[in-house]
């Protein structure tokens, strides 16, 4: 077992002034030489961007992110285009990976599974002052992120599907920030999902106050929307997209449905996900599909759960406190996972 944590942030003020703060964390933190290290390795077939394209796009759906992405450059004096293959989300390729998902009228409870060495472990608190709704989550490609809920009460997270067949559009980390950022309910953020260019396939599972939940299937090249309180890694409606092998995800599906109809609270759900003897909680973190983190989100009550690892009883954030001007007093969230390879921000 390795210990891991998530630092947490906590920001007020500009989109710009937001990139340019997290920028003068980088400069001491081992996630950007990291990330270089895999911009290197993998530049002639990934991280191809064109920068006047990116620039008219993001201006489109959210030139207010685009400004924090200045911020960042501006902060690490940074290249543009170097700033918009780390940080802007669009054409970059993205790592296989699992996840699981279960939906109440009140909360949404899921666990991310991923690869180790491609998490970042930064749980973020950001009200912007500029443009946009303040969101708690994880981030991913410091921009992006990977579950959340804004202060409106909406609840994102998504599952991978596959990346065969990509075409040009943003990786589901910067759509889950776009979503997060400016949508105030389900109904927006699937007309968004509708609108906005996919890189690659995966369900975006939405949840709102109004306590019905949508699993939005996307693909480069179409967009269902069906609901439902179950999502793991294949789709049910654009069936053509799926990939060839689906027993394990389906397995996983038919366990949640099974012992989530046994759970009358949320913290009886969250145990189903976060404990390994139910079946859904997963350690193979070498096939990318380990659970890093469990979280939980209840739109009405704008409070979240956080934990890395199994077996742990979650760190409780109370968002609306935090929306109201106080302080969360959590520097680092801590964990343990049966791996021994660090998180990119813990060493080079």
């Amino acid at each position: 077992m390795k210990q891991y944590y998530s630092n947490v942030i906590q920001y007020r003020g500009t989109h710009y002034d937001f990139g340019y703060f997290q920028g003068e964390q980088l400069r001491e933190s081992p996630i950007l030489p990291n990330r270089e290290k895999d911009l290197e390795r993998r530049k002639n077939r990934h991280y191809i961007v064109n920068p006047e394209e990116y620039i008219n796009i993001m201006s489109k759906y959210s030139p207010a992110i685009l400004d924090e992405i200045y911020g960042l450059a501006d902060a690490l004096d940074m290249e543009m285009k170097k700033a918009f293959q780390l940080f802007g989300g669009y054409y970059l390729e993205y790592t296989r990976s699992g996840c699981s998902i279960f939906t109440d009228s009140d909360f949404m409870v899921r666990n991310y599974d991923s690869h180790p060495r491609g998490y970042e472990g930064r749980y973020t608190f950001y009200e912007p002052t500029d443009h946009g709704y303040a969101v708690i989550g994880p981030s991913m490609r410091i921009a992006g992120r990977i579950d959340g809920m804004n202060e409106k009460g909406l609840v994102m997270g998504y599952n991978f599907t596959h990346s065969k067949n990509s075409g040009d559009g943003f990786l589901c980390s910067m759509i889950g920030r776009l979503i997060l950022e400016t949508c105030a309910n389900v109904d927006e953020a699937v007309s968004l999902l509708k609108d906005i260019p996919h890189r690659h396939s995966f369900s975006y599972i939405l949840l709102d106050p109004e306590g019905i939940s949508y699993v939005v299937e996307a693909s480069p090249r179409n967009v269902a929307v069906r609901q439902s309180n179950v999502c793991t890694n294949h789709f049910h409606l654009l069936n053509d997209e799926n990939q060839h092998r689906q027993e394990e995800t389906r397995e996983r599906e038919r366990t949640i449905q099974a012992e989530q109809q046994h759970t009358t609270n949320p913290h009886e759900a969250f145990k189903v996900m976060n404990t390994p003897d139910y079946g859904v909680f997963s350690d193979k973190y070498d096939a990318a599909a380990g659970t890093i983190h469990t979280s939980v989100y209840f739109p009405k009550e704008l409070k979240a759960w956080f934990v890395i690892g199994p077996d742990k009883k979650p760190v409780i954030f109370d968002f609306k406190k935090w929306l109201d001007g106080n302080k969360v007093n959590v520097k680092q969230i801590k964990g343990t996972l049966e791996y021994d390879r660090p998180f990119v921000n813990m060493e080079r």
